[in-house]
Formats: structure tokens, C-alpha cells, sequence
């Protein structure tokens, strides 16, 4: 197993789930409620940086790796399952929206795997719309844990939630556009279950 600044990263972005989750749970005594959702979103906020941060020294250092290729979706869907469970939990968005982000997350990684198998994992790598559904996921998260003023007209619960939905949007769309690559690969293919 290689180890390196990208990949430290990643396991840095890991180590931080669970402080983040922690940090919301601590009592009125340690830290107040308006304290805890600034120093969660600012851990969240930081993890969500050393995404972008890992790919881009990774790619930049020539620092790329096939365990850092697994790792880093990896931590991804931890932070995202976490944080979206910890704000059902809250009470500051719905299950059914983490379902179906948690759920395509489980069905996309699965597809993953399955087409590496089969020697065709090209066919379902990363593609800007899975750029774009991340974003969304990591903002409407980063609002949601944060749940507090940022200007006097601006709710961030309810922006938060409908960056949620956008983010809903986004990953079916994915989740479709991920589908069809695959099926578009094995049309007309003997595949091995």
C-alpha cells in the first residue's frame, strides 16, 4: 500500500467522520448548540477541501495510485452517509432524501466493482455530472450542519434543503447516465454473474 500527501489526505478525511459526528453530541456544558453546528460544518467543510485537495496534488505530484483511486471514493460516501444519517438524526432534512443518496452510493459502487471485474471499469469513471451531484451533496451538507445565520433573509436549513433536493436531482440523474454507460458496454456481450 502506497503512502503518500494525496493519500494521507484521504485517510485524514476519514479520521474526520467521526469527529465530526462526535462534535454534535457533546452537551450544553462543553459547547453550545450555535457552537457545535459552527465547529461541525467547519470540520465537514475541511474534509469536503481535502477531497478536492487529495485529487489535485495526487494528479499534480504524479502521485496517482490504484489504492488511492479506491480510498478516495471510499472516504467520499463515508463523510457524505455519515453526515446525511447524524441530519436525519438532527431533525434537519428528510430520510427519504438520504435514502436515495445513500442508496445510490451503495448501487453505484457496486457497479463499480462489478464492471472492474468484468475489465470495463472505464465505462462508468467518474463524469462531470458526479462532479456536479458531489457538489451539491457537500454545500446542502455543509448548510444543513451549519444551521445558522449567515445574512438576516437567508435560512440556511431551508436553502440547505433545497440543495438537498437539487442534489437528489443530480444523483438519479447520475445514477442513470452511470446505468446506461454500463448497459451501453454489455449490450450485445456475454456477461459472467
Amino acid at each position: 500500500m502506497p503512502f503518500n500527501l494525496p493519500i494521507f489526505l484521504t485517510w485524514l478525511r476519514v479520521a474526520m467522520i467521526p469527529v465530526c459526528v462526535a462534535v454534535f453530541f457533546l452537551p450544553d456544558s462543553i459547547l453550545v448548540s450555535h457552537h457545535r453546528n459552527v465547529l461541525g460544518a467547519l470540520i465537514f467543510g475541511l474534509a469536503a477541501a481535502t477531497d478536492w485537495l487529495d485529487g489535485y496534488l495526487a494528479r499534480r505530484l504524479g502521485q496517482t495510485s490504484a489504492f488511492g483511486a479506491f480510498l478516495d471514493p471510499v472516504a467520499d460516501k463515508l463523510i457524505v452517509a455519515a453526515a446525511l444519517i447524524l441530519l436525519v438524526e438532527l431533525g434537519r432534512t428528510e430520510g427519504w432524501m438520504a435514502m436515495i443518496i445513500i442508496g445510490r452510493e451503495i448501487t453505484i459502487s457496486a457497479l463499480r466493482e462489478w464492471m472492474a471485474a468484468q475489465g470495463s471499469s472505464s465505462s462508468v469513471a467518474v463524469a462531470y455530472i458526479g462532479k456536479l451531484k458531489t457538489a451539491a451533496q457537500m454545500l446542502a451538507i455543509l448548510l444543513l450542519l451549519y444551521a445558522g445565520p449567515l445574512l438576516p433573509w437567508i435560512d440556511t436549513l431551508v436553502l440547505g434543503n433545497i440543495f438537498m433536493v437539487v442534489a437528489i436531482i443530480l444523483t438519479l440523474w447520475s445514477m442513470a447516465y452511470y446505468l446506461k454507460m454500463a448497459a451501453k458496454q454489455f449490450s450485445g456481450k456475454k456477461i459472467e454473474l
